[in-house]
């Protein structure tokens, strides 16, 4: 396999597809049934823009991607795995120093395909949540990132499919059929994963997502490409590439309506938070209110505290540790503990499991560590602006809706409450109904190039080095 990609083929890929006329068929017989999946479910009145979008040309890290004006149905979606690297081997469980493997041991067979296709639903869902953003756009610099995250979202959904189509037979073409069948929020045929069917109905929930959620996906990509099954290793390792750009999207994108915030704060010399409304800007507490909930609602994405399906998964060679290899201990973790959280007589307490069976908690407490680093860059913009705030994450015990902690009451600080004290603090805690009608009053669509909303600041610099005012969608 080289690293250069194929365009001439009616697949882009790096997999010599065309070598493989079984498969090159099958894929060609999905491809229109994904484009009408993009048509009918991808982003609302955008078929005839042309958007400033990058498109993997290669897997080589120092030049991977090429800029342009096309028409997102026009993107050249494609099958793309990072080079194969000689001599590579499990790196943990029970299989340990065996060589990867380049097909699906047929032991391993069901967990590897519940595993892809639970990675593939989540591509097209978060498209189908984000669909209607682009009508209340702050910017074009802001559309047109909205656009890239969901082309390579789209992108990421033919990696899965490949995977399915290539190594799962019939079956791999009955889920890959599915995850264009299953969608956000439907009633009757709803997506895997429970966050993943809440609506994205404004830019600040996306910015929020994108920070929170996609970083729940760099972590399982991060544990899959870990995987003793090595086209699905060589699959996420790329998939990652494009990944770091949609946090830096909800990331610079909350730091930016804080800056925002903050500049109305200091022109009115308040903190009263009617007044900021009443000036156009998103108060600080309604920020902390959508970060609580963003939060709560991710951290459930990676299931229950104690799992024998992740013992499994681990104990198998099929998904590891964040940064299984650079771990110093004997990779196969029996016999070892890690602490989890419990309810004892009204208060949490930690009790140890077998580590095997505490893999979604070690995750879970890898994703809080790295999610804490970014809350702290956006209180480095509060604190630079001289306003007494700080944005906190919430307890990881708080708002839970999976696992031990499921429907326990607890406050963001880490107590268990009372039904009375949750239901008199709710809406201090999380965003009511009248927060969500107040940010969506505010999201008119601005296009102009260079110009943003109120109730949000200017990006630091543009997209590729281009100016902040370069005109990043044509809509014809």
């Amino acid at each position: 396999m080289n690293t250069g990609i194929n365009y001439s083929e009616k697949i882009p890929n790096n997999v010599n597809l065309s070598e493989d006329k079984t498969l090159q068929r099958a894929l060609e017989h999905w491809q229109p049934n994904y484009l009408n999946w993009w048509n009918d479910m991808g982003p609302e009145g955008s078929q005839n823009f042309d958007v400033y979008l990058r498109t993997a040309v290669s897997v080589d890290p120092s030049g991977w991607a090429q800029f342009g004006h096309v028409k997102m149905p026009d993107y050249r979606w494609g099958i793309f795995l990072n080079p194969q690297e000689a001599g590579r081997q499990v790196n943990f469980g029970e299989h340990k120093g065996e060589a990867a493997w380049q097909d699906v041991p047929g032991e391993h067979r069901a967990n590897l395909r519940r595993i892809i296709v639970t990675q593939g639903d989540t591509e097209p869902a978060s498209v189908e949540q984000q669909r209607h953003l682009g009508l209340t756009a702050p910017s074009q610099y802001d559309l047109r990132n909205l656009f890239q995250v969901n082309v390579e979202e789209g992108r990421h959904l033919w990696a899965m499919v490949y995977l399915l189509h290539k190594h799962f037979g019939r079956d791999g073409r009955e889920e890959a059929d599915a995850l264009l069948q299953r969608n956000s929020g439907d009633a009757d045929n709803p997506r895997i994963l429970g966050a993943f069917n809440e609506k994205t109905p404004d830019w600040l929930s996306f910015y929020m997502f994108t920070y929170f959620t996609d970083r729940d996906g760099k972590f399982q990509l991060c544990a899959l490409a870990e995987s003793g099954f090595d086209p699905l290793a060589r699959t996420t390792k790329f998939m990652l590439t494009e990944e770091a750009h949609h946090m830096f999207v909800g990331e610079s994108g909350v730091s930016r309506v804080i800056a925002r915030t903050c500049e109305v704060m200091n022109q009115l010399k308040t903190d009263d938070p009617a007044k900021i409304r009443a000036a156009g800007a998103i108060d600080l507490e309604t920020i902390q209110r959508y970060l609580n909930f963003h939060f709560s609602v991710t951290i459930d994405l990676f299931g229950a505290d104690e799992s024998s399906n992740a013992a499994i998964f681990y104990n198998s060679g099929l998904k590891g540790r964040f940064e299984e290899t650079k771990r110093d201990d004997d990779h196969q973790l029996q016999g070892q503990s890690y602490s989890v959280l419990a309810v004892q007589d009204g208060k949490l307490v930690e009790r140890a499991v077998p580590m095997l069976n505490g893999l979604n908690e070690v995750l879970r407490d890898d994703y809080i560590k790295d999610s804490i680093g970014g809350v702290n860059r956006w209180n480095k913009v509060i604190e630079k602006a001289g306003i007494p705030f700080r944005l906190v994450t919430p307890h990881k015990a708080f708002n839970r809706k999976i696992g031990t902690l499921a429907g326990v009451k607890v406050s963001p600080d880490g107590r268990i409450v009372s039904e009375a004290e949750w239901a008199a603090n709710e809406k201090r805690w999380l965003p009511s109904a009248e927060d969500r009608a107040f940010v969506a009053s505010l999201m008119g669509r601005v296009v102009e190039p260079g110009k943003f909303a109120g109730w949000i600041a200017p990006p630091v610099m543009g997209i590729n080095r281009q100016p902040v005012d370069f005109q990043y969608v044509r809509f014809n």
